[in-house]
């Protein structure tokens, strides 16, 4: 009986409670609503060398690896001149560093 009456009350309550008033007047879901691009864009212009030209996303990504493919392409290099050119004449047969050796 003390359990329902105790959800009883709970749930009236909070029922019966009514939203707080705003003490500020500051509404966060209007705030949200008017937040967006505006149609006339006063910063537009002045923002737009920042994704133009030699500032485009490309190109900053570019930057930030400079030498990344010249060093790719003589990696490349190097290891195709290695698997031709330089190959090991001491390598062993199927018995290795076993007896016999040396």
């Amino acid at each position: 009986m003390q359990l329902t009456h105790f959800l009883d009350t709970k749930l009236s309550y909070s029922i019966r409670r009514a939203p707080r008033a705003n003490l500020t007047g500051f509404d966060p879901r209007a705030f949200v609503a008017s937040s967006g691009s505006p149609a006339n864009d006063p910063w537009r212009r002045r923002e737009a060398w920042r994704y133009a030209g030699q500032f485009t996303r490309w190109n900053r990504f570019k930057a930030a690896f400079p030498g990344l493919g010249i060093a790719s392409v003589a990696f490349a290099a190097y290891c195709g001149y290695e698997y031709m050119f330089l190959k090991d004449d001491h390598a062993h047969a199927e018995g290795g560093h076993g007896e016999g050796h040396h």
